[in-house]
Parts: C-alpha cells; structure tokens; sequence
C-alpha cells in the first residue's frame, strides 16, 4: 500500500490505514487505491494517443513481420521493447506502399505512449503544410518548441508528395531540431538515393539524411501490398 500511496502521491493514507488498525478497512482502501492507479492510467493513455494525431489506431495484434528485414541483431519483439526510444535513436522504415510499414509505425508510436512517452504523428506532407502555415504566422518557433517536448516525432509517407525549397527547407529544420535530442520514425516507399526528387536541393537532402540514419535502425519492407491482396481476395469468385 505504501508504494501505492507513493505512486498516487497521497502521503496520509498509509497512516490513516495504520491509525484504523481494521484489516478489512485495509484491504478495501487498497482496492480503491489500486482502482485510481489504473484509471489515472488509462486516462493518460488516452490524453496521450488522442494528441499523438494518429490517423487510425493500429497494434501489432495479428501484425505479420515474415515480409520485413530487420538490421542483424534486432527483431519486432525488441523494438517494441522501446530501448531504441530510450537512447533517442531513429528507426526508418523502407518499402513499397501497402506493405505495413504505417501499420508498424502507428503501433510502435503507441506503445510509447502506453510507456508515457510523448508522441507525435504527422504525414509528411501535412506537416510541411502546417509548417508553411506557421511560418506565415509568425508563430513557427512556437510550434517547433512544442515539437521538441516530444519523445517521439512520426514522419508518415515521406517520398509521396514532393515539397518547395521553403517547405524542404522547414522540414529539415525539424529533423535537425530532432537530432540527438528526440527519436524521428520515417516511413518512405522510396530509398535514399530518390528523396532529391522529393526535397529538390541535393545539399539539403544529403544532410537531412545523414542526420536520420545516424543512430538509425532501418527495416526494408518487401512483398506485395495487403491492402491490394485484400482487394483482390475480396473480388475474386
């Protein structure tokens, strides 16, 4: 009980309990102890998913990962683990469209956020946008300052829409705010050597990638798309 008041940081309940000398008095403060723990829990997960802005709630329930190549010496059990998320590492996720690697991002970022940490989810392309919009504004530093209180930053479809020199530009300066200080998960259907087609300077994109994949575990995804094998099993006779 006394770890219990801890947690809830209710200092008198522990002597009040003793002062009753009731075992049952006991047993019933505790239950109710054990009762606010996990709701107080419950409602920070859900105040931490609902301002991470995932698209789609996604875990790894019935999560196939025979399709995707892990860097030697890692697997999905231990990322999950979230050690990457505690040393501030980046994990990039690479492959064709409709071959999981959203999925696997949106469940990671939610494990975080079951762990407490701070997560941030944003297509790629929506944040150039909200970017662009802040730095008309005038209130881009403030956005970039609430950014960097996150553990985690989820860069969603990178490589699908390219982006201006103001808005490549803008997205570089959130990587490199984002360097050694906070984890960055990037999904791409495109390899390294292509993102100049979507950030148009070669400078720029040369040092936007040499900041992800230091401390970067990258997974290459392979295989068919499941949402077209799920369209296509649907329609089939």
């Amino acid at each position: 009980m006394a770890e219990l008041c801890r947690q809830l940081r209710l200092a008198h309940v522990v002597d009040y309990v003793a002062q009753q000398q009731n075992e049952q008095v006991s047993e019933l403060v505790e239950r109710l102890l054990v009762a606010e723990r996990e709701g107080r829990r419950r409602a920070k997960l859900g105040k931490l998913v609902q301002q991470a802005g995932f698209p789609h709630l996604k875990t790894f329930d019935g999560y196939v990962a025979e399709h995707i190549t892990f860097p030697t010496g890692n697997t999905l059990d231990l990322l999950r683990e979230l050690t990457w998320l505690e040393r501030r590492e980046n994990l990039l996720l690479m492959g064709a469209v409709g071959t999981g690697k959203t999925h696997m991002a949106t469940a990671l970022g939610i494990e975080a956020c079951r762990r407490g940490f701070g997560v941030q989810f944003y297509r790629a392309s929506d944040l150039v946008a909200v970017l662009q919009e802040k730095f008309a504004a005038g209130t881009l530093s403030r956005f970039r300052e609430k950014l960097k209180k996150m553990d985690l930053l989820i860069l969603d479809e990178v490589g699908y829409v390219p982006f201006s020199q103001t808005g490549s530009e803008l997205l570089f300066n959130v990587v490199a705010d984002c360097y050694e200080q906070q984890s960055v998960i990037v999904t791409s259907n495109l390899e390294f050597g292509q993102w100049t087609s979507i950030f148009g300077d070669t400078k720029l994109t040369s040092a936007l990638v040499d900041r992800l994949v230091h401390h970067a575990h990258i997974l290459s995804f392979t295989g068919e798309s499941f949402r077209l094998k799920q369209a296509m099993e649907r329609i089939a006779p």
